[in-house]
């Protein structure tokens, strides 16, 4: 596989405090890379820090060999880097349809300004129908998006994300709050959403962590402590002792 994004060095602090200290890591084209590591471990700052909503302080970030380490979020998200709340707010008054409508707008570089004439424009309707249908969400498109239960709003966060056309994706904790039906069938779409996508997940549900991923990074202080398989990373001993519990098999 080919490398697609790729982190060196990532460094960021707050005062004394490393967040991320001299980070590194790689995703390749058409993998789902997992990172894991207990609460502080830097793992949102590293997600912050690829979609350009954190700037490090050191070490550089590249998307397909072009340095994007200072691009802006909107540049990035222009290049082909999504993440499921890459538009910040969904608008709970409109329709699912209309909140996917603004994500394709916005992913063909247009203000949200413009949202009245376009409301009406069939030709965002078509791409955004697409996007509910990829996440399982098309049933909904009419409902007003503040009805929606927890886990159809994950989905339609990941609907959005996919309008804007992205080649990778960057989800963090998608299944925080989701009871365990909704779990398994986000994790039945994310299965199918990296057959298409390149996909770093931040995660604690470690059953999900270990059903997805390709390859699993265990970060601790900032830093990546272990990389490897979803099996080598089961095999490690300090990972198992510190995250995994041994009961784990």
């Amino acid at each position: 596989m080919a490398e697609i994004l790729n982190a060196s060095g990532l460094a960021k602090h707050y005062g004394a405090l490393r967040v991320t200290d001299g980070l590194c890591m790689t995703l390749e084209r058409g993998e789902l890379h997992a990172v894991i590591g207990p609460n502080g471990a830097g793992k949102t700052t590293l997600i912050n820090q690829l979609a350009g909503e954190i700037a490090p302080d050191d070490g550089t970030i590249r998307l397909k060999g072009r340095d994007i380490t200072r691009a802006p979020v909107y540049r990035r998200a222009l290049a082909g880097v999504g993440r499921s709340y890459q538009i910040t707010s969904v608008f709970r008054e409109f329709s699912v349809l209309e909140n996917v409508m603004l994500a394709v707008q916005a992913g063909q570089g247009h203000s949200f300004r413009f949202w009245r004439p376009v409301r009406r424009d069939a030709g965002l309707a078509g791409p955004a129908r697409s996007a509910l249908g990829r996440v399982g969400l098309a049933y909904a498109a009419g409902r007003a998006a503040g009805a929606l239960a927890h886990g159809e709003m994950r989905q339609l966060e990941i609907a959005m994300a996919l309008a804007m056309r992205p080649e990778v994706l960057l989800l963090d904790e998608p299944m925080a709050g989701m009871s365990r039906q909704e779990s398994a069938g986000l994790v039945d779409l994310l299965r199918e959403l990296k057959r298409a996508y390149s996909i770093v997940l931040v995660e604690h549900d470690m059953d999900a962590v270990f059903a997805l991923a390709d390859r699993i990074s265990v970060l601790s202080y900032g830093r990546v402590i272990a990389c490897g398989t979803p099996e080598e990373i089961r095999g490690n001993d300090e990972v198992r002792a510190a995250y995994l519990g041994d009961g784990n098999d």
